[in-house]
């Protein structure tokens, strides 16, 4: 799996978004919008679920955060190197036919996730309104590629630095007090979504997430992403990783997803350590 291109499109505030080109034919044929593939960078290391941001002429474009050992990892693969082991297109495809006026909300790193659903969705004859949000200007990205790919671009920022300052929801708010909104479609970090699934609730808009939940292999045998939906257990890998918003065991998912923080940061710092020495 040849690494086509590597580089940060942000780099600030001690975020680091990068987004890597691959060369792999097979699953760019295959791969729809809603599903991802799992990246290893080495034989040793972790498997690091991605979305396919986009899949075309053989290649596919993922955009990572770095957060732990293994997606630092990712960030220093030069162009031109091989990965390990790159395995999809994984998960359920996103639904796509013609829902009406949607609204696609991305929040942070989620605006990757939410591009070629948004794209898709237009295609398939919806009205489609997008709200993008960062933490600040330097971390948006994907905005001039989705202008031109939906009706309308709402764009806010926490600081006010690029857009409307405020936060995602507060326009989804607007938006389904205007009424006629048929599906909402959101992406982020697990309190965004869940915000928007209570945003929306009691308008009874059906709210589809896509979960970011831990995962090791990626096709329901370890049980690690696990998630609790209307009281059933589900594997966001192979029966996801979209679900009704709004069935979500929200407080049980933060509490996994938070399992491993204190580990991840003590490996960090020793990966730090290695290449200062």
């Amino acid at each position: 799996m040849k690494v086509i291109k590597n580089e940060y499109i942000a780099d600030t505030q001690n975020i680091r978004l990068g987004k890597i080109v691959i060369s792999a034919p097979e699953i760019a044929r295959k791969a729809q919008p809603g599903q991802f593939v799992v990246v290893m960078v080495k034989e040793e290391g972790e498997r690091i679920p991605l979305t396919v941001v986009d899949a075309s002429d053989g290649k596919i474009t993922l955009i990572y955060q770095e957060a732990g050992f293994s997606t630092r990892l990712l960030g220093t693969v030069k162009t031109g190197a091989d990965l390990y082991a790159v395995a999809g297109p994984l998960g359920h495809a996103t639904e796509m036919k013609n829902y009406g006026k949607v609204v696609v909300v991305g929040g942070g790193v989620g605006i990757a996730e939410i591009y070629p659903v948004a794209k898709k969705l237009k295609l398939s004859g919806n009205t489609v309104e997008v709200i993008v949000g960062a933490r600040n200007k330097d971390l948006l990205f994907l905005t001039e590629e989705l202008k031109p790919c939906v009706d309308v671009l709402h764009i806010c920022t926490d600081d006010g630095t690029a857009g409307r300052k405020g936060f995602t929801t507060d326009i989804l708010k607007e938006l389904l007090d205007k009424g006629d909104v048929n599906l909402v479609y959101a992406v982020g970090p697990l309190p965004m979504m869940q915000r928007a699934g209570d945003v929306t609730k009691p308008y009874n808009v059906k709210t589809l997430v896509s979960l970011n939940t831990l995962m090791l292999d990626a096709t329901g045998m370890c049980g690690v992403c696990r998630v609790t939906i209307d009281g059933k257990v589900k594997f966001a890998c192979v029966d996801g990783p979209e679900f009704d918003a709004h069935l979500v065991d929200w407080s049980e998912l933060g509490k996994r997803n938070r399992m491993y923080i204190d580990k991840e940061k003590h490996i960090c710092n020793i990966m730090k350590a290695t290449v200062s020495a």
